[in-house]
């Protein structure tokens, strides 16, 4: 029986809610708002528990929420004990009846909980989002927002069908250094755009097979691999450095181009106004002699991937217009003219969506009921191209998409990468 396309128009069918100029309540008004109609309740904090303790980005997330006055973290997850233990003794500095879970199940089963954060391997990210909107709570997760595309497509369909808000954490478009290079490229002040190249950090190759080692005691291991294949234990497969560990690895996500690629191909939609489509070609690098990865939009537009040393010279973002320049990275922002740079758009001109803090714009979104600056929508439509660009690595050949149908077009081999066997036990919720 042959395998049917990808279709997962439907999910789609609403154009995205998310418009420019949108901003959530702040400051002295953010507060005001709370007393007359929080959703959550006049006077009461935001009770939060945070899934995946292991991390650099959860570190970061834990600092924020432990100390906001507006949040109350009281529960941490991990199926690591030391580094559920070293969390849950942090947070118990500042709130002594906080508890830790090994089973997320128990965080989403607790209706005193009314948010989570998720910082896991990205394997987890769509099952653990969707359990908790269909429970009631607001979700902020880590990018990429799911490892497969069924999975990105299930979570705008659970923001959709829960009402709940999502924010992937993209956090490039809170910062606005990227926000001033969207507007000066959506406004035209460098011309039509001809070229735009993106740089990553340098990919280790792909690995699959490990040696099989003793599984250690304080670790869940049938849990952290969760929907994932069944391998045999190995600790490299759990470290969490950038480039190293289980992003190697397909099974827990698609390397460069959903590490880096989840952040700076998310800003070149945005620059290019493609958050509600996407790009109709997928070219892997090496495929009749490319030298770097590429896909195309319909109007021919190429966005070149490079993974160190390409044509922008660094993990960075560069737009070549027929009138100028913008290079974009983190703390960079160089244009020519060089005036652009501080440019201001006029009232007729599009204005990014301000946000110059993720998490504070999550929370904003959280009272407000507004969305937020990277929703499942939009998250959803970045992780098409991380995901399609891993599926053409993998077969080392081109992969055809309709981004107005979301799915891939008369190639059932590639087809089959949109989605994968999850074991027995892990079921992606509805």
């Amino acid at each position: 029986m042959p395998i049917k396309e990808f279709d997962i128009a439907s999910a789609f069918s609403r154009r995205s809610f998310l418009k420019a100029g949108l901003a959530a309540a702040a400051g002295t008004m953010f507060f005001q708002y709370i007393a007359r109609s929080n959703p959550i309740g006049a006077n009461k904090r935001v009770r939060m528990a945070l899934i995946g303790c292991g991390g650099n980005m959860m570190n970061s997330h834990f600092g924020w929420v432990q100390y906001h006055p507006m949040l109350e973290l009281v529960a941490v997850c991990d199926v690591q004990t030391s580094k559920r233990e070293a969390a849950l003794a942090k947070l118990k500095e500042t709130n002594p009846s906080a508890v830790g879970h090994v089973d997320y199940g128990e965080i989403i089963a607790r209706s005193d909980i009314d948010a989570v954060f998720i910082s896991t391997p990205d394997h987890w990210h769509a099952a653990i989002a969707i359990e908790a909107m269909r429970s009631g709570k607001d979700v902020y997760v880590e990018k990429p927002i799911a490892l497969t595309l069924d999975e990105a497509t299930a979570m705008v369909e659970a923001e959709r069908r829960y009402g709940r808000i999502l924010q992937v954490g993209s956090m490039q478009r809170s910062d606005p250094l990227f926000r001033q290079a969207v507007e000066i490229v959506r406004n035209g002040w460098i011309g039509e755009i001809t070229e735009v190249h993106v740089d990553f950090k340098k990919d280790l190759p792909p690995v699959s097979i490990l040696p099989e080692e003793p599984i250690p005691a304080g670790i869940d291991y049938d849990r952290w691999l969760g929907p994932a294949p069944w391998r045999p234990y190995n600790r490299k497969r759990l470290i969490g450095h950038g480039g190293t560990g289980w992003r190697i690895f397909w099974d827990y996500g698609s390397r460069k181009n959903s590490d880096w690629g989840a952040h700076h191909f998310d800003i070149v939609q945005w620059a290019l106004g493609m958050d509600e489509s996407g790009p109709v070609l997928f070219v892997p690098q090496g495929f009749e002699g490319a030298p770097y990865q590429y896909h195309q939009y319909a109007n021919g537009l190429k966005v070149t991937a490079s993974k160190g040393g390409g044509p922008s010279n660094g993990a960075m973002i560069r737009f070549v217009g027929k009138n100028g320049e913008v290079k974009v990275s983190r703390g960079i922002l160089e244009t020519t003219p060089k005036e652009l740079a501080f440019k201001t758009p006029r009232s007729h001109e599009f204005r990014a969506y301000r946000s110059n803090d993720h998490h504070q714009n999550w929370l904003d979104s959280v009272i407000s009921r507004r969305p937020p600056i990277c929703p499942a929508t939009i998250g959803a439509r970045t992780f098409d191209i991380c995901g399609l660009a891993g599926i053409t690595e993998r077969l080392g050949r081109p992969v055809h998409w309709n981004p107005d149908q979301r799915r891939i077009i008369d190639d059932p081999e590639a087809t089959r990468f949109s989605k994968y066997t999850r074991r027995a036990g892990y079921p992606l919720p509805v």
